[in-house]
């Protein structure tokens, strides 16, 4: 599927998300436009983490600037200021593009033990102020990827997807800086101080229970049933002792 002008159709399937977020961008919205990302989504229904599609495309020169850099912006509202790199072009589809091997993957995760740093959850739990959304693990740095970082171990961390949008500011922000802040002032004292602590690392140090729980979780079914009976029997044998 191509345009008039030979250019691939934003609507074939076959395409990546970056590239058909491209297209859309270019032809729907255009240089010093405005656009919401409810529109780009019922455009493009379907592709996984859109948001992060669109953020793909910033190392490759594109220009997208949020409500955060602009106040005219509403929080939903993006504007198109430069289009950069024709990534729908053959050789300039990985433009900007860094990839993370597999191994590094697997060591960022099992450095963090397979939780977010941001907000603690482990893969496939429920985030308890939104019943029935599980989060997923994925990668994110601690220097931004669009400002030049590298993607060492060094820069990497685990973050749960939730955390890794919110933190690349392309979602609305779910608490406002009151409501957390009533909150901060509804916790202890040492609650308080293990806040602070959490806040000045960027991250929520695990306990051994947790990291535990951690692993516990990457193991197979049958393997998780097991070793919660033979926990069961431990607890029962030292409630005899």
């Amino acid at each position: 599927m191509t345009t008039d002008e030979g250019r691939p159709d934003w609507n074939d399937q076959s395409l990546g998300g970056r590239v058909r977020v491209a297209l859309w961008l270019y032809e729907q919205v255009g240089e010093g436009k405005r656009f919401r990302k409810q529109a780009m989504r019922e455009a493009i229904p379907g592709v996984e983490q859109i948001d992060r599609r669109m953020r793909d495309l910033r190392p490759a020169g594109w220009v997208i600037r949020t409500y955060r850099d602009m106040a005219s912006l509403s929080p939903d509202e993006l504007f198109l200021e430069t289009i950069g790199a024709h990534v729908w072009e053959p050789g300039k589809r990985s433009t900007g593009l860094r990839t993370v091997s597999g191994k590094l993957r697997r060591e960022v995760m099992d450095r963090d033990h397979h939780r977010c740093v941001r907000c603690g959850i482990s893969s496939g739990e429920e985030y308890p102020d939104e019943p029935g959304s599980r989060a997923r693990l994925t990668l994110g740095h601690i220097n931004a990827h669009a400002y030049g970082s590298n993607a060492g171990l060094e820069n990497l961390v685990t973050e749960c997807a939730r955390c890794n949008e919110t933190a690349k500011q392309f979602t609305p922000v779910q608490f406002t800086a009151d409501h957390v802040r009533d909150q901060i002032r509804e916790l202890s004292k040492r609650e308080k101080t293990s806040l602070l602590s959490w806040m000045a690392l960027e991250r929520r140090p695990m306990s051994k229970t947790e990291q535990v729980w951690a692993r516990y979780r990457q193991l197979p079914g049958g393997e998780r049933d097991e070793l919660q009976r033979e926990l069961a029997r431990m607890l029962g044998s030292e409630g005899e002792a």
